[in-house]
């Protein structure tokens, strides 16, 4: 920083303030809020950022930020801008891997060495049109972000009235007012140059070119100490901006191309039984999740798998993955339409692996069911939100009393069933089972005939027919089958 600009006390950040990020987001809240950043993670011009060992999701924000000059405590509306000093560019980096356990404070996500750099000039704020702003970011010389403060949801001066509600703003503090959209990942090698200017203002001022470029980090997170980087579409999706940019289907698109809206149905009509019946002809008898029933009679479920694990209860593992943003909380804020959640459980009914609050999420968000070899918790509310679930009962208890939530979209083993992402999961009365996306088609269109045949052999035994040489049909039977009009 210039000598002119004290050196601040603390960085506070706005989590959402931008109409085009909410619009972005799909959600745009009705107060700002907001987290703290480290001093340590302020950075200048011209400097390097990591990408921590491990990671996968590091994103830019361009960003307004303003520099107190007196100390405001308590201010109106009216004069709040008079508390601001200087006006600058800053980047808002972030690390989506690590936003899992500690998600809306960012201390890990946003935190890191550099994160925070400023600059490189600083703009006199009483120069300027807080509502004129205009903030611009180029990554490798290509434009990604061009939006103004006018666009803000919450206009500069608000921010700092409201912040000044809370505590006294010094001299030197930081406030960065959020990003517009446009944001997205970078990796090593890629330069970000980020601009804030008044362009309509006399001899429009500027902040000049913020630089860093990436670079990548080699020293790994000590698993002993503390959770680890991890992703998964959500975060993929809010990092990159967009599913699409993530490489990720569409929102509306099925959960599965194995699972078109005529596959769906076929499934839908065809039992259980007779599904496992054609699975045991192609040699799998391992497709059975037992010792699960319906919290809803007659309840039929068709999906693909969304899988989630937990492993036994320890406490330091606990500690470390239990907590916050965790794998369990992150599977049910991923759901896509038409996907079934499938837990491992480890068979223990001993405890709730789900409750009311996420039974409503993923009833929200279109999933067709849920399956754990677990308990379920706030069992009667989850029945009245309509979300099926086939689990081994009912029980009280939260989740830390027989396990960690481990992790998302793996390989699992649900009542002795090993369990795929994108498995297909058909359950009704007889029970639950798992069918191989390579084969459903062809399962399916075999359960549906099996149907038929059965259907027109109870009639024969209705009407008197003797089961033997009927069920199943010999020569004769089958003849007469293929035969009738």
């Amino acid at each position: 920083m210039t000598a002119t600009v004290p050196r601040p006390g603390k960085i506070i950040a706005i989590h959402l303030s931008y109409a085009s990020r909410a619009d972005q987001r799909g959600r745009r809240p009705a107060a700002p809020s907001y987290f703290f950043k480290p001093l340590s993670s302020i950075g200048e011009s011209g400097g390097t950022v990591e990408r921590p060992a491990g990671a996968e999701l590091l994103a830019f924000e361009a960003e307004i930020a303003l520099v107190i000059g007196t100390a405001a405590r308590r201010v109106p509306l009216s004069d709040a801008w008079s508390h601001v000093g200087w006006v600058t560019a800053s980047n808002d980096l972030g690390v989506y891997d690590l936003r899992a356990n500690d998600k809306g404070s960012n201390v890990r996500s946003k935190g890191g060495d550099g994160f925070t750099p400023l600059g490189p000039d600083y703009i006199d704020a009483r120069t300027v049109d807080p509502e004129a702003l205009r903030v611009r970011a180029w990554v490798n010389g290509e434009l990604r972000q061009d939006d103004t403060s006018g666009g803000m949801i919450f206009p500069l001066a608000q921010l700092v009235a409201d912040l000044s509600q809370h505590f006294t703003l010094q001299p030197g503090d930081v406030i960065l007012t959020g990003t517009p959209a446009g944001s997205s990942v970078i990796g090593p090698g890629d330069v970000v140059e980020i601009e804030v200017d008044a362009p309509t203002a006399p001899g429009a001022p500027t902040s000049g070119a913020l630089r860093t470029t990436v670079v990548q980090g080699e020293v790994p997170f000590d698993p002993a100490l503390g959770s680890l980087p991890a992703v998964d579409d959500l975060q993929r999706t809010e990092a990159w901006g967009s599913r699409e940019a993530a490489g990720l289907p569409a929102e509306d698109e099925p959960a599965s191309d194995a699972l078109s809206p005529e596959l769906r149905a076929k499934l839908e009509a065809a039992p259980t039984a007779g599904l496992s019946s054609q699975l045991r002809k192609r040699g799998l008898h391992s497709c059975f999740i037992d010792g699960v029933a319906a919290n809803l009679p007659g309840a039929k479920i068709v999906g693909v798998a969304k899988t989630l694990r937990f492993v036994p209860a320890r406490e330091d593992l606990f500690r470390t993955h239990g907590g916050g943003y965790n794998a369990q909380k992150r599977a049910f804020d991923a759901i896509r339409p038409g996907e079934i959640v499938v837990i491992e459980a480890r068979g223990e009914a001993g405890t709730g692996t789900l409750g009311d609050i996420l039974a409503l999420r993923a009833k929200t968000l279109g999933a067709a069911g849920v399956v754990t070899d677990g308990g379920v918790r706030d069992y009667d509310a989850v029945a009245e939100i309509g979300l099926p679930v086939f689990s081994r009962g009912a029980h009280p208890s939260v989740l830390g009393r027989r396990h960690v939530p481990w992790d998302v979209d793996v390989t699992i083993a649900c009542g002795g069933a090993t369990v795929q992402p994108g498995d297909i999961i058909v359950g009704d009365g007889d029970g639950v089972i798992v069918i191989p996306p390579a084969l459903v088609d062809e399962v399916v269109d075999e359960a549906l005939a099996q149907e038929d045949e059965d259907a027109w052999i109870a009639e024969q035994v209705a009407t008197g027919s003797p089961v033997d040489g009927l069920f199943p049909m010999n020569a004769e039977w089958r003849a007469k089958y293929e035969a009738r009009g």
